[in-house]
Order: C-alpha cells, then structure tokens, then sequence
C-alpha cells in the first residue's frame, strides 16, 4: 500500500495568538486536544506506520552557510493509505485543525 509523509503546518501568527492566551485557556484547549489526539491516533492505528513527532524551530544549510529559518512545519507522522485522497480524508476530523490552531496538514507520497 502507498505510503505518506503527513505534515502538520501552523502559521506563526496563529501560534503567537494562541500563546498569548491566558495559561488556564492554554492548558484548557491542550487538555481537550490531546485527548481527541489520541483518540484520531486509536481510530486510525491501522493507517500509522510511524507516528512522527512535533517538532521545533528550523535550521537550514545551504550553498552559503547555516542560519535559522522559518516555514510551517509543526510536526509529522507517516500513514498508508490507498491514495493521496484517501490519505488526507483520514486527517479531516484531526484536532490539529479541529482544535488546536493548526493551519493544515499537507499530504505528500513517497516516491519509489
């Protein structure tokens, strides 16, 4: 079966926003997401080959050297499924759109 990187994204101002939420609603929506986060991960463990991770801030190397960078990647984990479509409606009710202040999850095969 094919396989794909899944790709969470989130925008930088959505996550300054939610950061300057009061601590207590912080902790309340992290409690709330965290729990649908597993739950989405229970519902579809067939579909997970690898459950990625969250992660930081990015360094890029090029041609010219090392520096810190920015894009929207947040976190990934790695799914089957039968095609890119099929794929991305697994992520439809994923509370990091549904909750949390995700901006997307980008879908992308792996290329044999």
């Amino acid at each position: 079966m094919p396989r794909f990187l899944a790709v969470y994204t989130m925008k930088s101002e959505d996550f300054d926003r939610f950061r300057a939420l009061p601590k207590a609603e912080q902790e309340a929506v992290d409690a709330v997401g965290l729990r649908e986060w597993a739950a989405w991960e229970e519902r579809n463990a067939a579909s997970i080959l690898d459950r990625g991770g969250m992660v930081g801030k990015t360094t890029r190397i090029t041609r010219d050297g090392v520096t810190d960078a920015a894009n929207p990647f947040c976190g990934y984990l790695v799914i089957e499924a039968e095609n890119a479509h099929a794929a991305a409606l697994l992520f439809r009710d994923h509370p990091h759109i549904t909750v949390f202040p995700g901006d997307g999850v980008d879908i992308m095969p792996f290329l044999t």
